[in-house]
């Protein structure tokens, strides 16, 4: 385990309403995306946060699917730089991401951006949700920004790849995200074989957080990383199905001050190889 560097990873709406007010450069980008439901950009249409830009995780956070790389391969950094010009991204602004499902599908946008060198990302805590809960306004329709002049270079935060999967487990800790009934092998909706990763731990990413949805505190955080092997230099790997959720663990990892490598491919390109091995059950295997 390594000890990250300061960074802000998580911002609450009173923050983020105190940005806005004093005019500082805030650009928001809506990450509606929920496995199952393909209608995050009707949802952003149905009322957003004020001026926030909606972002398609699908083809826009995304490579192309395929079963050598998995569901959501990492984009092109050339083209993920087209994209965040497109949302309004500045080299002196700050970025804030959101969606309604927790952080759960906007930490995808937060660790891409991170991985590509914009140096001030972060998460709404607590996602549109809170921003309702606090009374503030949604608008509806779509928000089309000025153009943004950020420059992207791919490197910035540490990634796995799946021999690097595979071998994790004998000297550091694998984090599986998924809901535990995946990783048990108990049901598999999307890929082609239920399991986990042998060695792999199950880690769900619903337990990064309390019961409105907030990312629970540091110490916490902290405590149940410990209770799941992540203690003194053992480094860290996390997946999920498809490099998403898995984004949300790295994101919690970091509010514990813990660095953390993301497998893009996870689950979807694993269990797509027939020679790769597939543990179930309760223990890692």
């Amino acid at each position: 385990m390594r000890e990250t560097e300061h960074v802000d990873v998580l911002i609450d709406v009173a923050e983020l309403a105190r940005l806005r007010a004093t005019n500082t450069p805030v650009t928001l980008l809506d990450v509606r995306w929920k496995l199952g439901d393909p209608q995050g950009y009707r949802h952003y249409l149905d009322g957003h946060l004020p001026g926030s830009v909606y972002v398609d995780l699908d083809t826009e956070l995304a490579a192309a699917p395929s079963s050598e790389r998995g569901r959501h391969p990492l984009p092109d950094v050339a083209d993920l730089e087209r994209s965040a010009r497109r949302w309004g991204v500045r080299s002196d602004g700050v970025v804030v991401a959101y969606d309604d499902v927790a952080g759960t599908s906007a930490a995808r946008a937060w660790w891409l951006l991170r991985w590509a060198g914009v140096p001030d990302v972060r998460l709404l805590d607590g996602g549109l949700a809170a921003w309702r809960r606090a009374g503030h306004p949604l608008e509806t329709g779509e928000v089309t920004p000025v153009p943004g002049d950020i420059t992207l270079d791919a490197g910035a935060m540490p990634v796995i790849d799946i021999d690097d999967a595979a071998r994790l487990p004998s000297d550091g800790v694998l984090l599986d995200a998924r809901a535990g009934e995946r990783y048990r092998g108990e049901t598999e909706p999307v890929d082609p074989r239920a399991g986990h990763i042998p060695g792999a731990r199950s880690a769900p990413t619903a337990d990064n957080l309390d019961a409105a949805g907030h990312f629970r505190p540091h110490a916490e955080l902290r405590e149940r990383f410990a209770a799941l092997g992540v203690t003194g230099d053992r480094r860290v790997g996390v997946y999920c199905g498809s490099g998403v959720n898995a984004a949300h663990q790295v994101a919690a990892l970091a509010v514990a001050g813990i660095d953390a490598a993301l497998y893009p491919g996870s689950w979807s390109q694993w269990s797509a190889d027939p020679q790769r091995p597939v543990a179930s059950g309760e223990q890692p295997g």
